[in-house]
């Protein structure tokens, strides 16, 4: 059993519910992987988060670097974080943070690359006029990553 740190500032710590909220409602994280020569290699990316399989998807064209890197290796991190918010008489954002270990697996089904292209899509909009055309255009030329959650952390942190 692979054995993850535990977060230093417990007292920051964001509970699981709110870790699953900051990652449902984010619209962009950073997905990093193992690159070349040991470098790590790390790209904003958008996502779906799916709860009830406790799984982040991220769509990818189907050959290119990050592709190289996940045939060299499953693993990854993933890092969201909120927008923040200025409380009243305070100069300083405060905001959550998550962070995910995890395996990537490749989602083949046809299907499946349909329904999380359009539940991705509704993120950034509702006009379904135009989610039907991208996902007709594209679907087939997309793969769908499956981060599969093996660690999450969140916290709150004051940038002061």
């Amino acid at each position: 059993m692979i054995m993850f740190r535990k977060l230093t500032r417990i007292k920051q710590a964001l509970s699981p519910s709110e870790c699953e909220k900051v990652l449902k409602n984010t619209l962009r994280g950073t997905l990093a992987l193992s690159g070349d020569e040991g470098y790590p290699y790390a790209m904003p990316v958008n996502h779906y988060y799916d709860a009830e399989n406790r799984t982040v998807y991220f769509h990818s064209g189907k050959a290119g670097y990050k592709i190289d890197c996940l045939d060299r290796s499953d693993k990854a991190c993933f890092t969201v974080i909120d927008e923040g918010e200025r409380r009243e008489g305070e100069w300083w954002l405060t905001f959550r943070s998550v962070v995910i270990f995890g395996r990537i697996a490749r989602v083949e089904d046809a299907a499946t690359i349909e329904q999380i292209s359009r539940a991705l899509s509704h993120k950034f909009t509702q006009d379904e006029a135009y989610i039907d055309r991208e996902v007709e255009k594209y679907a087939s030329a997309t793969l769908l990553l499956a981060l599969r959650i093996e660690n999450i952390q969140g916290k709150i942190v004051r940038e002061k």
